[in-house]
């Protein structure tokens, strides 16, 4: 974690340092995600800056204690206690605060859904886990904007790209990074019979545009006419965009817009922030035996919660949770679970960090 605060520390000093450039001052389309990033980094680097502080301020006054004045020795072991308490204090809002690792304190991220194992019952299921999750953005008061909609006959979703931006929300949402599982009388069964059916979650923070820096050159642009239900412009004009990656083979596409500027936009923000995905499970798996987790693996293979309709009972595997209250989770009440996730990764951090000495 100390790693994790002095590369930020690190960053967000360079980052003034650009704030302060006449060059960069001049060019408003660079200046605008530097001033964003800036401002995400605030809040912690106030504290993380305090905390160094009473590290400082620490050593000195244990200094004073081997010393051979009487009064200054008081005054010490006066002092110290309430300095230990106060960075003590720092210390639990900094770990709180870095939940989750290095991209914690994103205010921006990517969500995508898709529907897995169960076909039309499964792109249903992919819709109630996009209701879901968009009712409870907006009771965050997060932005919700859709970058990418794969829909089905019924209604379904094959898969829907979300773009979310608000305080706190990647380091709330990326716990829902798995496959999620349903168990119910789907809509499309005449006799009645329970199903059992899959989705996947992947939750991934978005980068700023001075993190990943991608050039023409660096992909393929294709331009399409669009498909499937969408309004008078599908199939009549040529608005969709596909991008080819050539380094790394990534392909991403967006028709979901009628202009071809704002498909080409959307596109590329999802292409960033696969590529610094792609990026950070590499850093990842280079360092995963540093830290087994059983929330926060961002595995899209692994089956975190099961949401069965017969009992009304969300259970979540990673932690043993289990709610009889499914119907107001669907609804967005979903905080409870967040904050159980929270709670256990929480934990874990303290326990695996010990003291702050």
């Amino acid at each position: 974690m100390r790693e994790i605060l002095d590369q930020k520390l690190a960053r967000f000093e360079e980052l003034e340092r650009l704030m302060l450039d006449p060059v960069v001052l001049a060019d408003s389309p660079r200046m605008g995600p530097i001033a964003r990033e800036h401002g995400s980094l605030a809040k912690l680097v106030t504290k993380y800056r305090r905390f160094k502080q009473l590290n400082e301020d620490i050593a000195e006054t244990r200094k004073m204690l081997d010393g051979s004045e009487a009064d200054m020795r008081e005054l010490a072991e006066a002092e110290l206690p309430t300095l230990r308490a106060e960075r003590e204090k720092f210390w639990d809002e900094l770990l709180d605060m870095t939940i989750g690792g290095e991209d914690a304190n994103r205010t921006r991220c990517v969500m995508e859904i898709r529907g897995g194992t169960g076909g039309d019952e499964a792109a249903l299921f992919a819709r109630d886990l996009y209701e879901m999750y968009r009712h409870y953005c907006e009771s965050r008061g997060w932005k919700v904007e859709v970058l990418e909609m794969s829909a089905t006959d019924l209604g379904g979703f094959k898969e829907i790209t979300l773009g979310l931006e608000g305080e706190s929300c990647y380091r709330d949402l990326q716990y829902e990074s798995g496959g999620h599982r349903v168990q119910r009388v789907p809509e499309t069964e005449a006799k009645g019979r329970i199903h059992t059916s899959a989705a996947t979650v992947a939750v991934m923070p978005e980068p700023e545009d001075v993190e990943i820096n991608i050039k023409p050159d660096d992909f393929r642009k294709d331009v399409f006419c669009a498909s499937g239900p969408g309004g008078q412009h599908v199939n009549k004009t040529a608005s969709a965009i596909r991008l080819t990656h050539y380094e790394s083979g990534l392909v991403v596409q967006c028709q979901d817009e009628k202009s071809q500027h704002k498909n080409f936009a959307k596109a590329l923000r999802v292409l960033k922030t696969r590529l610094y995905e792609l990026k950070r499970q590499q850093q990842h798996q280079a360092r995963a035996d540093e830290r087994k987790t059983l929330v926060g693996s961002g595995d899209r293979s692994q089956r975190i919660r099961t949401y069965n309709f017969p009992d009304n009972r969300l259970t979540d595997h990673r932690i043993n949770l289990t709610l009889y209250k499914l119907d107001k989770i669907l609804a967005g009440n979903l905080q409870e679970v967040i904050d159980a996730l929270l709670d256990f990764d929480r934990r874990e951090q303290r326990e695996a960090m010990g003291t702050v000495e």
